[in-house]
């Protein structure tokens, strides 16, 4: 029997040069590369960053990327016809399919739907699943800005913008660092309650990193913009002690 093997390759946010010599060698030596749409006329982030970092023409899956209403229907629809897209490419002869995925294929990715849904229409017995690991959101954000993300005891805490409130003033009130991924729609709610819990000074915000629209925002500074972006993360650090080792 045929191995067949489904691989999930984070692409990092956007900068090509951030694609690791693993993602790269992956990318070409797959004998299919698929990315993620909004539509099927619309190149997406992670469809650019391939072709300009390794030359590899991915095609287009499209998925429900802008449905927020949860499990809709449609969402249902786009998952199972992408995922049959894959069964095709695997019955058609591809035994290596590489799925390229924006930051990371295990955090908050669309890879992880992608798999699933290829397992449920019967590639469960003879189809495995592998991810090679991307640079994320928060971390090109930390060196674009300059932020530290952590430092000796302080936890991380990684939120989706779309978390209940409560969700997020837990986060903020807490002792270590707040990142909130995808806070273009939420900006205004969650810069209240990062300045409701004192840390609107040290707060940077990155929108479209590493691509010509790119902005690295402090909200302490004038000019802050009111929304922003589906791809925006913030990081709000903790306040800390001065001198070294404070958090220690």
């Amino acid at each position: 029997m045929r191995t067949l093997t489904l691989v999930g390759v984070g692409v990092g946010p956007g900068d090509p040069e951030l694609l690791t010599l693993k993602a790269a060698r992956m990318l070409r030596e797959a004998d299919a590369v698929f990315a993620p749409s909004t539509a099927a006329d619309k190149p997406s982030r992670a469809e650019e960053i391939v072709r300009a970092a390794t030359g590899v023409d991915a095609r287009r899956l499209v998925f429900a990327l802008d449905d927020s209403g949860g499990v809709t229907p449609h969402r249902t629809a786009a998952w199972d016809e992408a995922g049959r897209a894959v069964l095709d490419a695997f019955s058609t002869g591809a035994d290596r399919i590489a799925f390229a995925t924006l930051g990371d294929p295990n955090v908050y990715s669309t890879f992880t739907y992608l798999a699933e849904t290829v397992i449920a229409l019967g590639g469960e017995e003879h189809v495995r699943v592998e991810t090679v690991p991307g640079i994320t959101a928060m971390q090109d954000l930390a060196a674009r800005s300059g932020t530290v993300l952590t430092q000796g005891r302080e936890p991380l805490a990684l939120i989706p913008a779309t978390a209940d409130e409560a969700v997020l003033t837990d986060a903020f009130t807490g002792t270590g660092t707040v990142v909130v991924y995808k806070g273009g729609r939420r900006l205004g709610d969650v810069l209240e309650a990062a300045a409701a819990a004192g840390r609107a000074a040290h707060t940077v915000i990155g929108t479209d990193l590493g691509l010509p629209t790119e902005q690295i925002i402090r909200p302490a500074e004038p000019g802050v913009i009111p929304s922003a972006p589906y791809f925006t993360t913030l990081i709000a650090p903790p306040p800390r002690r001065a001198g070294r080792g404070g958090a220690l």
